[in-house]
């Protein structure tokens, strides 16, 4: 049995780097690491980076100069601690981390991060054990899912990966970049691996991909010739019926690619929740061909008519730029009109920041600072209030909360809604799904009293 060992991972960005973060720690886990709560005397430290904030490098930089002295103090009571990054900044800037950080024992990218085992010794053996910088950042020829074992833990809510990569090449993202081109796992496998969650005790599963809805995994039974594809929503038909998954969501999904089989799927999947998180990033039909978004505004809201319309109780989130390059007050002023017409249950939105490589760094007529500014305080009010608006429409209704963590204050758990609003109560309910009556309706939250007598434990 390997020597124990602990391992710090701090995780960065979208869900998809969270289940990453998990999926190496089972990697390792063979070789003796188990999970700690801080890096001060980890023997492994991983920064699972996220390419899509603003100088999303130089505050990689800031944190590996932080970890740099845990790992120095660790030196000098002649202990090691191995060093890594990981994500879409490792395979961005990759050789630039190499040369700025030499502390940094390995650098893996999001497609090999399957290999760390392999990394680690080669760490190991490097000048006597004090590491040179591995770099892993090539696109594996075979996908790394091959080489995965399954999940360690679930919970009582799981992430499943079952679509990478994005081929849209939307002008000011990176994705395609640092996740390459679209790859979808076969449904057999993603139903294993859905089997062994609910075996763990998940009762919810949200599945994930760059561009989810762009998925195309082979089917598990193949006709003569060559494999039948599935598409997303006979995809979650069959997540539906896997006895135990209670309730299934898919994020993140691009309006190209909600065809009509997913749209109904909405209305004839009662696990599959209400509540979709579909980005349109602008209002302006002019700003969304110059982001190469391949839609226009009037696209995005016939795709939510149609989606209210096989499912009346449907809530949508979406992301926003603002200050993209060339966007005028008015090309501003129809994205704040498209959040009028649409209606938002929540949302992100952020202002453009160029990223090294894109086609949109390189585009004049950059929106000065103060104006993105502006903006977004604009916009970040219509939406709050949207989202407020929402949250009150709730109150005095009695909604199942599926209860996954314990709250800020002892005795206090935190769950979610269908429409994955956050709920606190008092009580300890951690792993159940409970009848909640909202009592309290806030910003980002909802307050709620447990309908005790009911509460239905679903998870260890």
């Amino acid at each position: 049995m390997s020597q124990r060992k602990k391992l710090f991972i701090r995780t960065y960005g979208c869900q998809m780097n969270v289940y990453d973060s998990a999926r190496m720690a089972d990697v390792l886990a063979p070789l003796g690491y188990e999970a700690c709560s801080a890096p001060d005397d980890a023997d492994m430290v991983i920064v699972n980076t996220c390419h899509i904030r603003e100088k999303a490098s130089e505050k990689v930089f800031s944190e590996l100069g932080r970890l740099r002295e845990h790992k120095d103090a660790k030196a000098t009571r002649g202990e090691r601690m191995v060093l890594a990054v990981a994500g879409c900044v490792a395979q961005a800037e990759g050789a630039e981390i190499v040369s700025r950080a030499p502390y940094v024992d390995i650098v893996v990218g999001p497609q090999a991060y399957h290999r760390l085992p392999e990394m680690v010794a080669r760490a190991a053996r490097a000048s006597g054990g004090k590491g040179q910088g591995v770099l892993d950042t090539e696109f594996p020829v075979e996908p790394k899912f091959d080489s995965l074992p399954l999940p360690s833990h679930a919970g009582p809510s799981a992430f499943l990966s079952i679509q990478e990569g994005c081929d849209k090449f939307c002008t000011f993202c990176v994705v395609p970049y640092t996740r390459g081109a679209e790859f979808s796992r076969p449904a057999a496998d993603i139903l294993r691996e859905a089997r062994h969650l609910v075996g763990g005790g998940a009762v919810e599963i949200t599945v994930l991909g760059q561009n989810v809805n762009a998925y195309h995994g082979a089917a598990p039974e193949g006709g003569a010739g060559r494999a039948e594809n599935w598409g997303l929503a006979q995809l979650l038909h069959a997540l539906a019926g896997i006895d135990g998954v209670r309730r299934l969501r898919y994020t993140t999904s691009h309006p190209r690619d909600m065809d009509e089989d997913l749209i109904r799927a909405h209305g004839e999947i009662d696990s599959l929740m209400p509540f979709l998180h579909l980005p349109v990033q602008s209002g302006s039909d002019r700003i969304l061909d110059a982001m190469n978004r391949q839609h226009t505004a009037d696209d995005y809201r016939r795709i939510v008519d149609r989606l209210r319309a096989a499912r009346p109780d449907i809530a949508l989130s979406s992301d926003f730029i603002v200050g993209f390059p060339g966007e005028s007050d008015a090309d501003f002023a129809a994205t704040l009109q498209l959040v009028r017409d649409v209606g938002f249950a929540q949302a992100f939105s952020f202002k453009y920041s160029a990223r090294p490589g894109t086609p949109a760094a390189m585009l004049e007529r950059q929106v000065p600072q103060p104006a993105m500014e502006e903006r977004l305080a604009q916009l970040q009010a219509l939406l709050g209030e949207q989202q407020l608006a929402f949250n009150r429409s709730k109150l005095g209704l009695t909604m199942d909360v599926l209860f996954d963590r314990d709250g800020r204050k002892p005795g206090q758990a935190l769950g979610k809604t269908p429409y994955l609003q956050s709920v606190f109560v008092t009580g300890n309910l951690r792993g159940q799904i409970a009848p909640v009556r909202i009592a309290g309706a806030y910003g980002v939250s909802l307050a709620g009293e447990v309908l005790q007598e009911t509460a239905l434990a679903v998870a260890s």
